[in-house]
Parts: C-alpha cells; structure tokens; sequence
C-alpha cells in the first residue's frame, strides 16, 4: 500500500487529512468537526444526536424549564401598547372593552340596552356578535384622568403581574403559563358578562386575580413556608372585597375561580404519559363552559330578558 492510498481524511471535508475518530460513530474528523466529549471527541451529527436523545428538565408542573419570563414581557409590553393606543384613540375603549349588551347610535353615542330599540340605535357588545370583546376588554386600562384611579389602574396591574408573573411563569412553563393567563382573563369577562352584563369594563386585573390564585396553589404543592403565602392572598381577598365598590369585582373573583381550576389540573394532574394530555384536558374543558356560559347568556340577553 502506498503513503497516499493510506491517508485518511474528515468525513464530512474529504481534503483535509485526518487522524482522530468520532468516540460514537469511528468516522474520522478534523478539527473543525470534532466537539470535546466526555472521553475523546465526538462529531457534529453525533452531538446533535445526543442532544435530541436527552431529556428536557422539566419543573414540578410539566413544564420546560426557561430562565427568561419571555411570556410576562409580552404580556406586558401588549398592555402598554394597548394603553398608548387608548391615549391617541380614547374611542378604543368604548369598541373594544368587555360589554354584554349596549346600544351604539347613529351620532356616535353609546346608550344602555333596551329592547325593543329604534332604528337610529344598534346592538354593540357581545349581542351585536362583539365576541372578541372577551379578551380585548382584559388588555385595556381606565384612562389617565377617569375612575377612580386613572392611570393608577395599569401601573398597579402591570406591577402585579411583574411580581408575580415571573414566578409562575418560572414554575410552569411558557405554554401552561400563556393558557392560564388567557382562561383567567376570560374567566373574568364571562363573569361579567353573566352578573352586569350591562357594565363596560376594562383591565387586566382579572387575569392577575388567576395568577394569584396560581401562586397559592402551587405554594401548597411544592410545600412552601404558608405563612408569607397566605399573607399574600389575605391582601389579594382584601382588595377583591374592597373593589366591589370601586372597580369590577365580578372580573376579579372570574379570573380567581378559573385560575385556580386551571392550577389545580396543573399540579394534581398524575405524572407521566399522560399528564400533559389531562391538564391540556382541563383547559379545554373549562374554555367549552366558559363559551357555553356566555352562548347561553347572550341569547338570552338578546331576546331582551334582564
């Protein structure tokens, strides 16, 4: 055998002499290709390979594990736009927040349900076919100078869902998290919707009442110390309380109710195979009654019953 029958060269860059085989396939590689293993050196293809064979870390919840609360950012970062759309736009409130039922008039005003109505007026809110108004309403805020709060309204819920956003976010998982924020926010409008179906009502607060009830829930599974949990839903319980006369308690105490539901189908959901399918189960599940909640309402709404 002659000295150039014998060279041997990289699998992968047939011109450039090589001497050192992958450790899991024995082809040869260069420099370039070889990655430091535990013993010897592996190829790229080998590398990827035990990348997509390792199993991803997983939180207590199902969820994957994510350093960065992308989703709580976002979350965020829609509210604000949202809210500066309102300031160049002030009318967005009127055609994009939570509303059951309303009357919009011919000369742009807007005017509490009757039925029946004159021709110069015509159905808004969810019996004008506005469903969208579900989700819309909970990414809106009071104006800067109206309620009681102003502009107090988006600084207090975006600060709460920065501090509590992140943990739970943390905990569950991006996908988890995202369901749970979007079912509490409906939660929350559907319980509008169902006791003041009348009342226009904005904010995210609904939402954030889920999150908390999240954080409780999920406190008491992972065994944490109670006594600064339970501090924490004193204060959450006492604002809801207090809000019945000063805000939306029925968006509140909604995005309660749904987020623990969601919560507990996270956390006691049996491991293994088939705990994904049964927490994504419980979502759906609670989406069809919610939907199936405010169907009914609204047909009833729409047939001009109180």
């Amino acid at each position: 055998m002659d000295a150039e029958s014998a060279v041997t060269t990289c699998y992968r860059h047939s011109k450039v002499e090589s001497h050192v085989r992958c450790v899991r396939c024995d082809r040869y590689i260069c420099p370039d290709c070889m990655r430091e293993a535990a013993v010897g050196h592996q190829c790229v293809e080998c590398v990827k390979e035990g990348a997509r064979s390792v199993r991803q870390a997983r939180t207590a919840f199902g969820g994957r594990i994510n350093a960065v609360p992308v989703v709580t950012y976002v979350l965020i970062g829609l509210n604000i736009l949202a809210y500066l759309g309102e300031l160049v736009r002030p009318a967005v409130v009127d055609s994009l927040g939570m509303l059951g039922r309303g009357l919009a008039g011919t000369d742009g005003g807007h005017y509490l349900w009757q039925y029946p109505h004159g021709s110069d007026v015509h159905a808004e809110g969810l019996v004008g076919g506005e469903w969208y108004r579900l989700l819309t309403g909970t990414f809106l805020h009071l104006p800067a100078t109206e309620g009681t709060f102003g502009i107090l309204h988006i600084v207090m819920n975006m600060t709460a869902l920065w501090s509590t956003g992140r943990v739970v976010e943390a905990q569950l998982g991006r996908a988890r998290y995202l369901a749970l924020y979007l079912l509490s926010a409906l939660g929350g409008s559907v319980l509008v919707l169902l006791i003041a179906p009348d009342a226009l009502t904005v904010g995210a607060s609904g939402a954030i009442f889920g999150l908390g009830a999240a954080y409780y829930v999920m406190a008491r599974r992972l065994g944490y110390d109670m006594s600064g949990v339970n501090r924490y839903m004193a204060g959450l319980l006492l604002w809801l309380v207090i809000s019945a006369g000063l805000t939306s308690w029925q968006a509140h105490l909604g995005g309660l109710l749904a987020g623990g539901v969601v919560t507990l189908a996270y956390a006691y959901a049996p491991r293994g195979d088939r705990r994904t399918l049964v927490q994504a189960g419980v979502c759906v599940a609670l989406l069809v009654l919610l939907m199936a909640l405010s169907w009914a309402k609204v047909s009833e709404l729409s047939g001009g019953a109180a």
